[in-house]
């Protein structure tokens, strides 16, 4: 059974040395957003009590060094308060200068508007989109929970840190916030801490007229510990809250009442003041009301002196690393393997590893489902790399993201088990939120499977992974009408573009088990995210030599040529682009060709963005300048547009899909051979 703890005891007064720091944490946002002429001051007048109980008296981190695998990770989820966060990294020592500071909001600065991970020093997660940051950090508490469980020994325990969350009301309204709370209640992930600034306010006013939950009981019912009531500006009501809420065997939500704006005397406990600069009469008068002298941005040193948190932070960080030496010396492979997966770094092995994946996938020459050769390929990968974290939201059977080794993660009274599959339940954007979180901590390369067409679901999270660079993987599957008779609400056609309009998101659509094979070996490689698009239906083996198979990983590449006699200008020749199961279509369409005289290269593009990433010269010399070109997918025409240019032709669909078996289906929408030979008989007399 959840508990939800008895109403905290009566506040008590601030303590003189803890007055000043909430203060100062005030006056910085103040002063930031004033100079931008933008900004959201309430949340940070509002949560700094919150704030300084946290970090100065629980937070453990090491300022000089914010990469430190064991220290806590710090979210705040409600991002746009984000000067809070920059006072907190700059009084606590961060390499954040107060010039950053008084550049906050502007171009190229360490201090953008939201959070950014690898921008601004110290800071674990991008936040923006509300609710994320609270479900990025059931990613990384889950990831602390199973490295303890695998890397800890008797008597050495060098994975002990907790995950600590600020989020206000909008993070608990958007409903990710509640398909991760719900599953890091199941999963008993206890040493999450979220601190929930309740201040009844959010842009449009009072949230009472359109946010009524209780939302203790609901996390209650979740399976959290709840404390309620806490008063947000009592720095020891709050300490006490923290303190208990070690030890309870499950995540903690600690509610603290607040006024959002505090301090400022006209706007306080208003929506004014939630997204707007104050205004330079409000500011003196915010002086004033607390007591603070001082010019912008100065912070008397002994205030300076007392948030100063390096020292603190450089003997924890020493007292662990002693403790991992001891550790390496009596598990010199595990404190090996340990160090190499927070590192991100991939094994000694991986290049062979890959290379004999791909040529055996090739030597087997199976047709088959591209999702079940993702099966296969991912069972090699979990031989090579431990880090793997699997998972599928619901839809194990049918992405087929599960191998023979997989462990199912799972909790029961004893806590959080082990593993290294997860079934996230039919949750797509909280799935792929934690896995956002989990790649962020280290430690694990997630990876999760829903439908193609539920990747709308979970599209946001897919943008921030590719914003923050993430090592995430996100297989899709059911990739087009080829998966038949459920129809045109699971049949995706235009998802497939729109993914690959992301930046830095590469999206994958493999024709056959060793593109599928290259396509996996690229996702575990790169820095990025990575979407993976996979058919529900089978499809053909292609035959290729070592130097097509060398070049898939290049995104695009020459399949089947052109016969030599057509090489020379003179010759009729065009150039036929395609993805995945309409690969076999451009193949029987060339062979159609052929017969007439027309010389057709057949280019596979299983990933346009790695394409797009090649010289010049490859680019020129797999789709030369000049040739009529066609492309075919089973999706929306218009992205095709940019490869085979105004007067190209591009076979497709451009309306939703119909209940029926895949065959049909193709046939009913001329997804054909004989539809790409037209089109390339057509472009082709246009060209003359």
């Amino acid at each position: 059974m959840s508990t939800v703890a008895e109403t905290a005891a009566a506040p008590s007064a601030a303590t003189r040395e803890t007055r000043p720091m909430a203060n100062a944490l005030r006056m910085l946002a103040v002063d930031a957003v004033e100079a931008a002429k933008s900004g959201h001051p309430g949340m940070p007048l509002g949560m700094a009590e919150i704030a300084v109980a946290l970090w100065d008296r629980h937070l453990k981190h090491n300022p000089r060094n914010p990469a430190w695998p064991d220290r806590d990770r710090f979210v705040l989820s409600n991002g746009h308060g984000s000067m809070l966060l920059y006072a907190l990294l700059y009084l606590t020592g961060y390499d954040l200068p107060i010039n950053e500071l008084e550049r906050f909001r502007q171009l190229h600065s360490k201090t953008p508007g939201h959070p950014e991970a690898g921008v601004t020093p110290g800071v674990e997660t991008t936040t923006g989109p509300l609710g994320q940051g609270l479900a990025n950090a059931v990613g990384m508490a889950l990831a602390e929970a199973l490295l303890a469980r695998e890397f800890n020994r008797p008597a050495h325990t060098i994975v002990d840190h907790r995950t600590y969350v600020f989020a206000g009301d909008g993070c608990l309204m958007e409903g990710i916030s509640h398909e991760a709370a719900s599953l890091a209640g199941t999963l008993r992930l206890d040493k999450l801490t979220v601190l929930y600034d309740d201040n009844g306010i959010s842009i449009d006013g009072h949230v009472a007229q359109w946010f009524a939950d209780d939302t203790p009981a609901r996390f209650a019912a979740y399976g959290w510990h709840v404390v309620r009531d806490v008063d947000g500006h009592d720095v020891e009501a709050i300490d006490r809250a923290l303190r208990g809420a070690r030890g309870v065997g499950r995540p903690t939500l600690i509610c603290c009442r607040t006024v959002i704006g505090k301090g400022a005397p006209s706007k306080a406990g208003t929506h004014d003041v939630h997204g707007a600069p104050l205004g330079a009469q409000e500011v003196a008068a915010t002086r004033q009301a607390l007591d603070w002298p001082h010019a912008p941005f100065g912070i008397p040193a002994d205030i300076r002196a007392s948030w100063d948190a390096r020292a603190r932070g450089e003997a924890a960080e020493a007292d662990w690393t002693r403790r991992f030496g001891a550790y390496r010396e009596q598990y010199p492979h595990e404190a090996a393997e340990f160090a190499r997966r927070m590192a991100g770094a991939l094994p000694a092995q991986w290049h062979d590893a890959v290379r004999a994946m791909v040529r055996d996938t090739n030597g087997a020459a199976q047709s088959l489902a591209t999702r079940k050769a993702s099966q296969q390929a991912i069972a090699v990968l979990a031989r090579a790399l431990p880090e793997l974290l699997g998972g599928s939201a619901d839809l194990t059977g049918s992405n087929l993201t599960d191998w023979p080794a997989a462990r199912a993660v799972h909790a029961d009274e004893g806590g959080l088990q082990g593993g290294n599959y997860l079934h996230y339940g039919v949750r797509e954007f909280g799935m792929s939120a934690v896995m956002n979180g989990v790649a962020l901590h280290r430690g694990y390369l997630p990876f999760g499977g829903t439908f193609l067409t539920f990747s709308d679901y979970a599209r946001n999270a897919l943008r921030m992974a590719a914003l923050m660079r993430t090592r995430t993987v996100f297989v899709f599957t059911h990739d087009s009408i080829g998966l038949g008779e459920d129809g045109p609400t699971h049949q995706p056609v235009e998802h497939a573009a729109s993914l690959r309009l992301i930046p830095g998101l590469d999206v994958w659509r493999p024709c056959d088990t060793v593109e599928t094979a290259r396509a996996w070996a690229s996702a575990v490689e790169r820095e990025g995210p990575t979407c993976l698009l996979l058919s529900r239906q089978t499809l053909p083996f292609v035959a290729r030599d070592d130097a097509q198979i060398d070049a898939i990983e290049r995104g695009g590449y020459v399949l089947r040529d052109w016969p030599r006699k057509h090489d020379a200008p003179a010759f009729a020749r065009v150039v036929l682009i395609a993805t995945g199961s309409e690969v076999a279509l451009a193949l029987d369409a060339a062979a159609q060709l052929a017969q007439e005289g027309i010389g057709a290269r057949v280019v596979s593009m299983p990933c346009t963005s790695a394409f797009d990433r090649q010289p010049r010269a490859w680019r020129d010399a797999v789709l030369p300048p000049g040739v009529p070109r066609v492309a075919v997918e089973a999706g929306v025409r218009a992205f095709w547009r940019q490869y085979v240019g105004l007067d190209g032709g591009v076979v497709g669909i451009d309306t939703f899909g119909e209940s029926a078996p895949a065959a049909a289906l193709f046939a009913h929408f001329d997804l054909s051979a004989s539809a790409v030979a037209n089109e390339a008989r057509r472009v082709r007399q246009g060209a003359l």
